[in-house]
């Protein structure tokens, strides 16, 4: 890839007035008349023309350029206390860097503020006193209700195992759970729902015990609606507590507290100023961290290389035939927040308008792995396919691996990242992440080499997610598919409306897929 070059900001082709991040509705109107992907026009053809700003943007495009804005991001949190969580300094100087960058290079670009609940985690401990004491490692739940100092002392007990345990007031009936502190395997419904039941039938507590491989961290998603005390634990820690309650009695110590305060933080949305607005390309990245730590790869990874490719871009001084919309989010580790209240302030209209939306989030894990979403469901697991249009935003990324001999592996829609309300939006979305606090298989090692049975990213949420992070290879990969997908739709948006791939290039080689998204759980 090219070493950074000077970036300049768009010159506009003709004196007309930039067009508003919203369209208006004699602009929508080609749309609401049913034209959802414009017909070709007179003039280059635009695939063609998807090749060639493709490929200019692939080989202007690279990770050392974007590690720049990286070093930014780390120098905002560092002045700001070591994080760059939404509500505080360290992200507000992130979003007012990427919007300056973004202003700069021409874009129509604007902070979009939206209220929230910001938190800090105060106290997060675990300690089995009876029959053998130890010290056990939980994770507080975003919005969790807090103990006492010194914790909650409790008689454990285990609701019963079943597809959708603790979710429903009836898996309480044979069990007495008033006073004591419910054990719950996750699955089935939200941490919320789970956390509800157990109040409901009296648990002064709540230990949701994860499925699968890799530490809990997850919300409750509202915090108004937050009943008791509740803990995320890792499924080893909830095999032996499970096994000790077979063999007696287990009492515990919890102690989870939680300040929380009414804040407002800012998304950044960004516009290229030509372009056809009734058939927007959009694409986005979290930009903010979790309290612990700085998130250099989660996510300043994909906040940078979204950055990157749109001062590139913009540097091109290429007219798209589609309008192209950038979006940092903000409160995402708080519960998807901004990009939740970004789809929801959607007119009808306005929706229509967003072609496609495609997802970054932690695309430079230092133990990762190329994750794609499964957009056609071929892996059939997990939570379905994504909108029509999904399918072929897979497989256009897949494609382009294919074509640089990159192995990949497809992941599922979890839910647990900003493409989440777009879905529930009907709009087609896709991308690419590295991986999170998920265990890297030895299938996997064998394939993408690393380390198996260690975590994708070993500094998921913590404080050693700084610069020294960063996967130098991975970065450079996913800022090139980035690039290729920017290049292509900002052109072209035929691709769309094609036949689904059968498998979408699903590469079924290795361990299969995991779930591996990256925000904090809600389910």
């Amino acid at each position: 890839m090219s070493a950074p070059a000077r970036t300049r900001p768009y010159r506009r082709p003709s004196p007309r007035r930039a067009l508003p991040l919203v369209a208006s509705a004699v602009l929508l109107l080609p749309l609401l008349l049913g034209a959802a992907v414009p017909p070709p026009a007179a003039g280059p053809d635009p695939a063609r023309e998807a090749t060639r700003l493709s490929r200019e943007l692939v080989a202007a495009s690279s990770a050392t350029g974007a590690r720049r804005h990286l070093r930014r991001f780390q120098e905002a949190a560092d002045a700001a206390g070591g994080n760059r969580a939404a509500g505080s300094a360290g992200h507000d100087a992130s979003a007012a860097y990427v919007l300056q960058q973004l202003r700069r290079a021409g874009y129509d670009a604007r902070y979009e503020p939206f209220p929230f609940t910001w938190t800090e985690t105060l106290a997060e401990k675990l300690a089995v006193v009876t029959p053998e004491p130890r010290d056990a490692a939980v994770e507080a739940m975003t919005y969790t209700a807090s103990t006492e100092e010194g914790g909650l002392t409790a008689e454990l007990v285990r609701v019963p195992v079943d597809d959708t345990t603790g979710c429903e007031a009836a898996d309480y009936a044979r069990t007495e759970v008033t006073g004591r502190i419910a054990l719950i395997l996750r699955g089935g419904c939200s941490f919320q729902q789970k956390q509800a039941a157990a109040a409901g039938a009296g648990a002064a507590g709540a230990l949701i015990s994860n499925n699968l491989d890799g530490k809990l961290t997850g919300t409750l998603g509202d915090p108004t609606a937050v009943r008791i005390p509740t803990g995320g634990i890792t499924r080893a820690e909830g095999d032996t507590l499970a096994a000790a309650l077979d063999g007696g009695e287990v009492t515990v110590t919890l102690e989870l507290r939680e300040r929380q305060e009414k804040r407002t933080t800012r998304n950044v949305v960004a516009q290229t100023p030509d372009g056809d607005p009734a058939h927007t390309v959009m694409l986005g990245a979290h930009l903010d961290s979790v309290s612990e730590g700085p998130g250099i790869n989660d996510n300043g990874s994909g906040s940078a290389g979204l950055l990157e490719v749109a001062l590139r871009l913009a540097a091109t001084h290429r007219t798209p035939a589609n309008a192209v919309r950038f979006a940092w989010w903000s409160a995402e580790e708080n519960g998807l927040v901004g990009s939740d209240a970004y789809v929801a302030g959607l007119t009808d209209a306005q929706r229509q308008q967003i072609a496609l939306y495609l997802n970054f989030d932690m695309i430079a894990s230092p133990n990762g792995v190329e994750f794609v979403f499964d957009g056609d469901d071929s892996e059939a697991s997990g939570s379905g396919p994504g909108p029509a249009g999904s399918a072929q935003l897979e497989r256009g990324i897949t494609e382009f691996l294919k074509r640089r001999k990159t192995p990949y592996e497809s992941s599922d829609f979890t839910g647990r990242s900003d493409y989440g309300p777009f879905i529930e939006a009907g709009i087609p979305a896709g991308g690419t992440d590295t991986g999170a606090e998920g265990i890297k298989s030895a299938a996997q090692a064998g394939k993408f080499g690393g380390t198996g049975g260690t975590a994708y990213d070993p500094c998921y949420h913590a404080a050693c997610d700084t610069l020294d992070n960063i996967d130098p290879t991975a970065f450079e990969t996913n800022i090139d598919v980035i690039a290729d997908a920017v290049g292509t739709y900002s052109q072209d948006l035929r691709p769309l409306t094609g036949p689904a791939p059968a498998a979408a290039g699903t590469d079924r080689r290795g361990s299969g897929r995991l779930r591996t998204g990256h925000g904090r759980d809600t389910a």
